[in-house]
């Protein structure tokens, strides 16, 4: 029969349990307690006197510092090369001393001194106003009209507690964290140092768009989520990340439109998998049938031992509803976090998705502040009334694409139409109509086509829009792949409303010497429809910088909250394995009612109460004799 001390077994209970620097006192990192160094703590027994207690300290060659407004209590310089711990001891054994302890160094929450940290209210809510707060035009794919400076300033105390967590750990940089997302630009100043290292991929990651070893962010996604996970702390510039140092592994799978597919998705999975990342961020969400291929990476991850967390999606839907199918949220594996986003005062914010059965936690995602890979410029191209001489057009019949003025929501909108009585009339059958217009950009690192589209193709019409580097203006459907091409398809008026509703790579205008943009519609014999409107085509640009930074709504926002709480986790307690650390973030998040019936715990997530929590102690016996 094995027989343990009551010590031993406390020391085996630790060792399974303890996080890794539980000993740790508030400020520090290093696992060891923080004192005045060559001082100690004296309390003297009542008895003690005056002289007696001078005598002691000269005995052992030490000095009074300070008498404190406590009886026989006092505040004493060891000699020279003593340790404070030799001093400790060597008073314990005195039989006129109580007890003596060092002068232990205690401090405020730590707070880095990053210059834009004021902003980062997910951090800290003092209930500040967010200066730069973004507010996407009413009708946008990420807001859906919610005005969120409605909730700015916020309601102070509605915050991850990261300041109660930095006290116990800041440095995660022992758990590679992998961004699969759009890239990152690991050149950045607040995140180059918290890269992962990897002498078999020198920039940090991989590219499954491009196929490359270089995954730079070229759409700006994947850094403003990195910033989140692990900007550097304390740095004196920029944004601090959850953890102040990290180990990010930058995963291309989206490309510069924001969009991938299931084989660069499973594709970054399982590279993430196999370089031994142990958290994987994925702010990424699909409505489409049950995809097994990318359940199964799901999979692989699961079993080795990885956690991935994900967004619940920017769409106000219920994820538990039939036929919703928001995937990765929405698949069963025990090693997915879902997180819905809530805004400033901690409701939902009113883009989010939920889910009492998808949804696991909330986290901040409204106004978010994080690094940005360079610098953004739009270029409107209007659309004048007549066409000429900005636009060019065809037609097999009559008729035709013309300019005309559409009535919205938001007001009068300039529209390219066909047929020119949109929405009341109905295009020719057996016409193949052409419009096109030069496109010129001028010297980037990244150009996206965006512009908003409504109106119905029917049966054997098509809708394609296509374009045309490096040659001189020309009907770009002349021989072309087209960028898009649509038929049986129908998209909303109310598409007019919105910044953009189709967005397009078109890298290689730019700095070409000429190129061209164009829109086809055609049709067969047989019924016809109210055809199409264009309208706001514009090209956004990205040049590249390592200073950037923006302000940005959604869950993908919410997501890297969570991931970087996770990874800060498996640092401090490396011998959580995945299903600990879910029910860590479970157990430890805080209540708040705007989740109460939306999400699975109807909590918040809380970084300090997510590392505090302990799982409970099992396959642990001991004999006591």
């Amino acid at each position: 029969m094995t027989i343990r001390t009551f010590a031993s077994l406390l020391l085996s209970l630790s060792l399974f349990s303890a996080p890794a620097s539980a000993a740790s006192s508030p400020g520090t990192d290093d696992g060891q307690a923080a004192f005045v160094p060559g001082q100690v703590l004296v309390k003297f027994k009542a008895e003690a006197t005056a002289t007696s207690r001078g005598a002691i300290l000269a005995r052992r060659g030490h000095a009074l510092i300070q008498d404190l407004d406590v009886r026989n209590f006092a505040v004493v310089r060891v000699s020279a090369g003593q340790s404070v711990e030799a001093a400790v001891a060597a008073y314990q054994d005195d039989p006129a001393v109580e007890y003596a302890q060092p002068n232990y160094i205690y401090s405020g929450q730590k707070v880095p001194n990053d210059s834009i940290y004021g902003q980062l209210w997910g951090m800290k809510n003092r209930g500040q106003t967010i200066t730069n707060a973004f507010t996407q035009p009413p009708g946008s794919p990420l807001s859906y009209d919610v005005n969120y400076p409605g909730s700015n300033p916020g309601t102070a105390g509605s915050d991850i507690n990261a300041e109660l967590a930095w006290n116990a750990i800041t440095d995660c940089s022992s758990v590679v964290v992998a961004v699969v997302d759009s890239g990152v630009n690991y050149d950045h100043q607040d995140l180059a140092a918290n890269m992962w290292s990897s002498t078999a991929f020198p920039k940090h990651g991989y590219n499954f768009v491009d196929h490359t070893d270089d995954p730079m962010d070229l759409h700006g996604h994947g850094t403003h989520v990195a910033g989140t996970i692990g900007a550097v702390g304390n740095n004196n510039l920029g944004v601090t990340g959850v953890c102040w140092k990290a180990s990010i592994m930058a995963v291309r799978v989206l490309d510069a439109t924001n969009h991938g597919n299931t084989a660069s998705l499973i594709s970054g999975i399982n590279f993430a998998v196999a370089q031994g990342a142990k958290v994987i961020n994925m702010s990424i969400i699909g409505y489409n049938p049950f995809d097994q291929a990318y359940s199964e990476a799901v999979t692989r991850a699961r079993d080795a031992d990885v956690v991935i967390v994900v967004c619940a999606g920017n769409d106000r839907k219920n994820n538990d509803a039939a036929g919703t199918n928001a995937y990765p949220c929405n698949f069963t594996q025990p090693n997915l976090v879902c997180v819905a986003a809530l805004d400033q005062k901690y409701a939902l914010a009113g883009f989010s998705n939920w889910g009492v059965t998808k949804v696991m936690i909330g986290a901040p995602g409204t106004n978010v502040v994080s690094t940005w890979p360079g610098t953004n410029a739009d270029v409107d191209y209007p659309i004048p009334n007549p066409l000429t001489p900005d636009w060019s057009t065809s037609t097999t019949t009559s008729g035709g694409w013309s300019s005309t003025t559409a009535t919205t929501a938001k007001g009068p909108l300039q529209i390219l139409a066909d047929p020119s009585t949109f929405p009341t009339g109905t295009y020719r059958e057996k016409t193949d109509d052409h419009a096109w217009s030069g496109l010129p950009i001028g010297p980037a690192d990244a150009a996206l086509l965006k512009y908003v589209i409504a109106g119905e193709v029917p049966y054997a019409g098509f809708f394609r829009a296509a374009y045309a580097a490096g040659e001189t203006a020309s009907d770009p459907f002349d021989g072309r792949t087209p960028l898009i091409e649509r038929t049986y398809w129908e998209w909303p008026e109310s598409n007019l409303e919105d910044s953009w509703s189709a967005s397009f790579d078109v890298k290689r205008c730019i700095s070409s010497p000429a190129c061209t943009i164009g829109f086809q519609l055609t049709s067969a014999d047989g019924p016809t429809a109210k055809g199409i409107a264009v309208g706001k085509v514009r090209v956004q640009t990205l040049a590249l910088n390592n200073t950037s930074y923006n302000t940005i709504d959604g869950t993908s926002m919410a997501s890297p909250h969570v991931a970087g709480v996770v990874t800060m986790l498996r640092a401090y307690n490396p011998r959580y394995n995945y299903a600990d650390v879910v029910e860590a973030v479970k157990a430890g998040g805080r209540s708040v009612p705007a989740l109460v019936g939306k999400t699975i715990t109807g909590k918040a997530l809380d970084a300090i109460g997510t590392i505090s929590y302990l799982q409970p102690i099992t396959g642990v016996t001991a004999t006591v004799q």
